[in-house]
């Protein structure tokens, strides 16, 4: 009985993605730079607690609602037929339950939210919803999927601003780190969309990997630059100290690196670029966006 327990946790939290820790971090650290380019920053630790835990519980039924859309399709895709639902060891009407407690876990987070902000958070909350529970569904109909899922990224922005000043009067800062976070969400989940073009087109779905074709390297690029530029001019409008800037130039000459080794792979210069290629230029994007996280706490710091 306990193993079955045990098995049923194991499975659920697969199903969240939360043994996965690369794609959670990745949606933090946004909100990590918004919590440390706000003009009250640093942010008090219980707020960054409830971000955390907050963030946790969205990606999570994102991912479940993810597998709930793609519950037949997910069997037929390599890196997907693994997955608790495709599988079978969960039915659809636990991933429902699962779903509903993520939800409903992200819910309390926003109660427990300090005062002045909590409606409007409430309301961020509220209109990220749809986007988050559709953004599935998207490569069915829409050519560039990922750019509804770097408007889904965008709230790992704003919600944190609004509840560490409640408000969203940033002005520039705000405004560019909010871009930053669309065009590096674009940008790395079409380098994660690359893996899946085999499949994606013998079943029909779509992809900006597969939109853009050849010039999807250079699209990539294109993301990562305007990502560390927008995240500069954040930067400096918000007063942020010496320590950034070295900070900064290292982690753009990581972004330079990924690109052109993406470039080279997908020219054919070189060994033929697999899925774990992809899923280690999906890393490096975890460790550099981190690093420009570092640079704006230590650079609050100095």
């Amino acid at each position: 009985m306990r193993i079955t327990v045990w098995r049923r946790a194991g499975a659920w939290f697969e199903l969240l993605r939360w043994h996965k820790p690369s794609g959670r971090l990745i949606l933090l650290i946004p909100a990590g730079w918004s919590l440390w380019l706000t003009p009250v920053a640093p942010p008090p630790f219980f707020l960054v607690g409830l971000i955390v835990v907050g963030a946790l519980a969205v990606s999570g039924a994102g991912c479940v609602a993810n597998d709930l859309w793609d519950r037949h399709i997910d069997p037929q895709v390599e890196r997907t037929r693994t997955r608790p639902l495709a599988d079978g060891r969960l039915g659809r009407a636990e991933a429902l339950g699962v779903l509903l407690l993520a939800l409903l876990l992200a819910l309390l987070v926003v109660l427990a939210l300090p005062g002045p902000g909590r409606r409007l958070c409430l309301l961020l909350a509220l209109a990220a919803l749809p986007p988050v529970l559709l953004y599935p569904s998207a490569k069915r109909w829409f050519p560039f999927p990922q750019a509804v899922l770097a408007l889904c990224w965008g709230f790992a922005v704003l919600i944190p601003w609004a509840a560490a000043t409640a408000s969203l009067a940033g002005g520039w800062p705000l405004l560019l780190t909010w871009g930053a976070t669309l065009c590096w969400t674009f940008g790395f989940d079409t380098v994660y969309a690359m893996a899946d073009r085999e499949d994606d087109r013998r079943l029909g779905v779509r992809s900006s990997a597969l939109s853009l074709g050849p010039r999807a390297a250079a699209a990539v690029g294109l993301c990562y630059a305007l990502t560390l530029l927008a995240l500069a001019l954040a930067a400096a409008l918000a007063g942020i100290g010496g320590p950034f800037w070295p900070l900064w130039a290292l982690a753009a000459v990581g972004m330079a690196r990924e690109v052109r080794l993406l470039g080279r792979a997908e020219a054919g210069a070189g060994p033929p670029a697999g899925r774990g290629f992809y899923g280690r230029q999906f890393a490096g994007q975890v460790r550099l966006g981190g690093l420009l996280l570092l640079a704006l706490v230590l650079g609050r710091a100095g």
